[in-house]
Order: structure tokens, then C-alpha cells, then sequence
């Protein structure tokens, strides 16, 4: 039996710094965190040290005809929750641009994952406190929480191994992306999952509106996602909403500069979780947020924040962060 294999390759740098820009950046937190749901977990502290470390390598050339070829790979080891400390390589993920188009293959962004408004505005962590506390303030759900089922870029795993275009011009970005995940029983047949994702957003000014979409053949990963959001001088607003089969959700968030280096930021999430609602959908109701942040110079920053999940349980995370790119 005779094995084929067909391959197109573009290689980025084969003569060192000569041939291609290489950039080392990354960033590390510390602090501490206290989640009242852990002490329903046998062996787990309510309060503990929560951790990351990562290193990010991003390699870049151009071609003499103005394409150019990119690759980013990161280096990740965190801890938190009480649970013990990890370190992985992720997956890689592989680009070509030319003008405003970019296509990427491999570790992909994701249309979703990509939409202004999805995350937090301008907190370090992209979600409350010093490592995003759970994500509860994004209005996308499940029956018991953020369920992270669209396409995104993985820090820690592979990623979705998928391929993407993202094209901007003006105020105006468009972003498709897909993914297949192999998994079926039959040889020959993916059988896993196929998604499809599309983001289109405008910008102007100060402001921006964006909706974001994704098809799956499995059907509990159909999401429809709209935000929009702006700035108002020293004051900052947020509104997203969210619908899946299992729930729709509402986020209101609101910021504010005190000063020229601290600010704090506020959020409430209202979710409606479909059909009969039982003990067992945590997600039902409504969850609120507080983050605060204060630049404390030189790429550090302290980060304290609060959650009181629709479930009623609580949590608090304070720490420091720094940033750095060498």
C-alpha cells in the first residue's frame, strides 16, 4: 500500500535574524484568590496563590513582492484555584498577509473569539481580577456558565487547528474562520465537529458596533453574538448580548479613569437559561463584577477584583503584573 502525501510550504527564516524579525514578549502575574466555591471541594483551600507565567515568540518576514509570512508560538506555566502548577508549549499558528487581508492555519484567532466587545474593556486580564475569575462577565452561556465553545486561540493546547481570513479597511474589519475536529469512527470520515465563524465590526471615532456568529454541526455550539461599546472622555460603556440553545445573556458594563493611572471597572450579567430551569443550571440569574487597576509604572500594574457568580458564590483576586517584551 503506497502512502501520498501532498504538501505546500512557505518558509519563514532559514538564515537567523538576517532573514526574519524575531520577537520575544511576555508577561507574568502573581497574587492571591479566594473562591467560596471551593470549599465544597474536598482538600481544596478557599484562598490561594494564582500564577502565570508566558513567554510569546513571534517571527515575521517579507517577501520582495510585499507578502508577508508570520508565526507566533508561546510558552505557557500556570497555576490557580488550588490546583497545582502546569507548563506547556501550545500550538503553532502560521500567517500570510498582503495589504489589509491576513490568512492564518493552525493555533487560529477565531471570528468569535475576535469580536470587540466579547471581553472585558482594557482589564489585564481581559476578565475580572488578576487571572479573569471565571469569565462570567461574557454574554455568551451555557446551563452552568461560559462554556468557551467557539474557536479561539490556545495558549496551553493545540488550538483548533483551523484556517482563517481577517480583512480590514477603514473603520471596518471582517473576520471567517473554520475548523474541523476528526473524531468519527468510520476510516476515511472526520465524524467530529465542523465550525464555522464569521465577525464583522465598525469602528468610529471612539465607538464600535460588532456581531460574530458560529455554525456547528453539533448544535449546542451555535452561538449569535452582538456588542457594541465606546468611550466617553474619562468614562467608558459596554453592552453585549448572547444566544445559544441553552441560554441567552445580557452584559452591562461600565468604566472609569481616577486619575491618570488607576481605573475601575463594573459589570452585570443577566442570564436566562432555556426551558425548565433546575438546581443544576448555575448559570441562571444574575452575576456582577468589580475590577480595579492602578499602572504602577514601568509595565507593572496591581489588579484586585470581585465576582458574585449567579450561583451566590463569591470570589476576590488581588496581584500584580508585569509585562515586558525583550
Amino acid at each position: 500500500m503506497k502512502k501520498v502525501l501532498f504538501a505546500t510550504t512557505a518558509l519563514i527564516a532559514t538564515a537567523g535574524m538576517a532573514a526574519a524579525d524575531v520577537r520575544l514578549s511576555g508577561y507574568g502575574r502573581f497574587g492571591l484568590d479566594y473562591n467560596s466555591a471551593n470549599e465544597t471541594v474536598v482538600g481544596r483551600s478557599e484562598t490561594n496563590i494564582t500564577s502565570r507565567l508566558r513567554l510569546q515568540f513571534d517571527m515575521s518576514t517579507e517577501a520582495d513582492n510585499g507578502v508577508g509570512f508570520n508565526a507566533r508560538y508561546r510558552a505557557q506555566a500556570e497555576s490557580r484555584d488550588g490546583t497545582a502548577g502546569t507548563g506547556a508549549f501550545n500550538g503553532a499558528r502560521f500567517g500570510v498577509t498582503y495589504g489589509g487581508l491576513a490568512v492564518n492555519v493552525g493555533n487560529i484567532i477565531g471570528a468569535v473569539e475576535n469580536a470587540p466587545g466579547l471581553y472585558t474593556t482594557g482589564t489585564r486580564s481581559a476578565g475580572t481580577g488578576i487571572d479573569g475569575m471565571g469569565f462570567h462577565s461574557l454574554a455568551i452561556k451555557s446551563r452552568t456558565g461560559t462554556p468557551f465553545n467557539w474557536d479561539a486561540y490556545s495558549s496551553a493546547g493545540a488550538g483548533s487547528n483551523g484556517i482563517e481570513a481577517l480583512y480590514s479597511a477603514g473603520g471596518f474589519t471582517g473576520h471567517v474562520s473554520y475548523s474541523q475536529r476528526n473524531g468519527g469512527l468510520v476510516a476515511g470520515t472526520a465524524g467530529g465537529e465542523d465550525r464555522t465563524g464569521i465577525m464583522v465590526t465598525y469602528s468610529f471615532s471612539d465607538y464600535y458596533v460588532s456581531a460574530a456568529a458560529q455554525s456547528s454541526s453539533v448544535a449546542a455550539n451555535d452561538i449569535n453574538f452582538f456588542a457594541a461599546g465606546g468611550d466617553f472622555g474619562a468614562f467608558g460603556a459596554r453592552l453585549a448580548y448572547g444566544s445559544t440553545d441553552a441560554a441567552d445573556s445580557v452584559t452591562l458594563e461600565g468604566n472609569m479613569d481616577i486619575g491618570a493611572a488607576s481605573n475601575i471597572l463594573v459589570w452585570v450579567n443577566s442570564t436566562d437559561v432555556s426551558g425548565v430551569v433546575t438546581a443544576a443550571d448555575t448559570a441562571d440569574g444574575t452575576s456582577f463584577g468589580i475590577n480595579y487597576q492602578y499602572d504602577l509604572g514601568g509595565g507593572a500594574t496591581f489588579v484586585a477584583g470581585y465576582v458574585d457568580e449567579a450561583d451566590r458564590s463569591e470570589e476576590r483576586r488581588v496581584g500584580k503584573e508585569c509585562r515586558s517584551r525583550w
